[in-house]
């Protein structure tokens, strides 16, 4: 995993963190639900929040990352293949959970559904838009057009749930368990469980998360209780095996496949608003939960308790 790609990851973290703490704050210093009506003075608070917030970040990612190294005109790469794809899940994940809170936000400040869906939910596909011009004009790398399909793909799932459905029914989510492999490579994989989580795919498991009652109807099935498929991949201490052998490794990289349930979070009945924010933040990650794995050499394996 190149450097540039763990210094982007941060920043992702930082906005999904940023996002959730404004939807946080909103809700706990005005004690009020969800405005009815647009509220000005919350939809300006909102734009100028998240301009400051991008705008910040995007400027600094320039002259922490990009400005050390050689321009070029623009032009393309083709990394598709490196690391079994898991860095295209995480830019899936990330425009998703963007764009949901940008929506949510504007939620909040009373804006129509189609300010929500216009300005809101594409919050994660124009940030991620803009870095992927940034290495496109960068010499040492490219603009990915994995990345922009990934990044156009977890918009749309957004944007296609709420125009099908009113609801978000199928929810991206995340995992993590420690792995062996990143104190094979620390520098690129992580040095502790603070940077592994980050920078090691190895222990990192995508997953799509299904609403069952959403789709069933039946007063039966608890409204919270979800259906997750997960996708891994292990194995990998280079982005692909060409890399691994030039710097003397040998790697078998490997994908997995998971079935498990999950639970909702935002499906949980609760009067406090407040409360409903918080699961709606914590909605992103998956419930450890028993799963079942099936592997490309493995086979069929049973966990009691995944993450």
């Amino acid at each position: 995993m190149p450097a540039k790609c763990i210094f982007k990851k941060f920043f992702y973290l930082g906005l999904l963190f940023c996002c959730a703490i404004n939807l946080i704050s909103a809700q706990e210093n005005s004690f009020f639900k969800p405005s009815d009506t647009l509220n000005a003075k919350r939809t300006s608070s909102i734009y100028i929040g998240e301009s400051v917030l991008l705008g910040t970040t995007l400027i600094g990612l320039n002259q922490l990352w990009y400005k050390g190294y050689p321009k070029s005109s623009f032009h393309f790469i083709n990394d598709n293949s490196d690391w079994l794809q898991m860095d295209k899940l995480g830019h899936f994940y990330s425009t998703y959970h963007l764009g949901r809170f940008g929506a949510e936000m504007l939620e909040w400040s009373g804006a129509s559904k189609k300010s929500q869906l216009l300005y809101g939910a594409t919050l994660g596909f124009g940030f991620l838009t803009v870095v992927e011009v940034f290495d496109g004009f960068s010499q040492e790398w490219g603009a990915s057009t994995g990345d922009m399909i990934a990044n156009a793909s977890g918009t749309g799932l957004f944007v296609m749930q709420e125009l099908l459905w009113q609801e978000q029914r199928i929810i991206p989510k995340f995992s993590y368990h420690k792995t062996r492999y990143a104190d094979l490579r620390p520098n690129t994989l992580g040095d502790g469980f603070s940077e592994e989580i980050l920078k090691d795919y190895n222990g990192q498991t995508y997953w799509l998360s299904f609403n069952l009652y959403s789709f069933v109807k039946k007063d039966v099935i608890p409204k919270w209780l979800n259906l997750a498929f997960g996708y891994n991949g292990k194995g990998m201490i280079y982005g692909n095996n060409q890399d691994a052998f030039s710097n003397g490794f040998y790697q078998s990289p490997s994908r997995q496949f998971f079935l498990s349930l999950d639970v909702d979070l935002t499906k949980i009945n609760s009067k406090s608003h407040f409360l409903k924010t918080i699961f709606s933040v914590f909605n992103t990650l998956k419930v450890p939960a028993p799963a079942l794995q099936v592997g490309d050499f493995n086979g069929v394996k049973g966990h009691f308790i995944y993450f």
